[in-house]
């Protein structure tokens, strides 16, 4: 039972080739670039506001911190992979995905937001994949926050 637990703890804590404070950094500094652009289009009255600009910014930043953490790796001299293919195969499908979901109806976009969550959920996928669980949950819990406590905030706001 002990190796179980010692394996659980060296999957949540290890796996990173990042210092763990550079990647907090680094993932709160795309979603506040990303917040600012967002709050003047969502002031414009825009289709893509605060919440697609939060989405799009956190799932980029996700994107790099994981092509970084696999560039880090050591998967040995045998190895013959590009492991950044992986994520260029998922950011390309998923977005491909997303943009789907973008539709024009009676003088109004649609699904932008839900086309950025996914695009954001395909990068969570792929830290978690990857074992990066850090980042797989603060962006978790960012796009919670940006998808809902936001959205709260925003109709508070409309009603004023």
């Amino acid at each position: 039972m002990t190796d179980i637990f010692q394996a659980l703890h060296t999957e949540f804590t290890g796996h990173s080739t990042l210092p763990w404070p550079v990647v907090v950094v680094r993932i709160f500094g795309a979603l506040v670039l990303s917040a600012i652009i967002g709050f003047e289009r969502e002031a414009r009255d825009h289709a893509a506001g605060l919440r697609t600009h939060m989405l799009v910014g956190l799932a980029a930043s996700c994107y790099c911190l994981l092509a970084l953490d696999l560039v880090g790796r050591d998967f040995g001299d045998d190895v013959r992979m590009d492991p950044v293919r992986m994520i260029e195969a998922v950011t390309g499908g998923v977005a491909f995905l997303a943009a789907g979901l973008i539709v024009f109806t009676s003088g109004k976009v649609k699904g932008l937001t839900t086309g950025a969550s996914l695009w954001l959920v395909a990068a969570i996928g792929t830290a978690a994949g990857l074992g990066v669980w850090l980042i797989a949950m603060m962006a978790t819990g960012l796009s919670l926050f940006i998808v809902g406590v936001l959205r709260s905030i925003e109709r508070r706001v409309g009603q004023e």
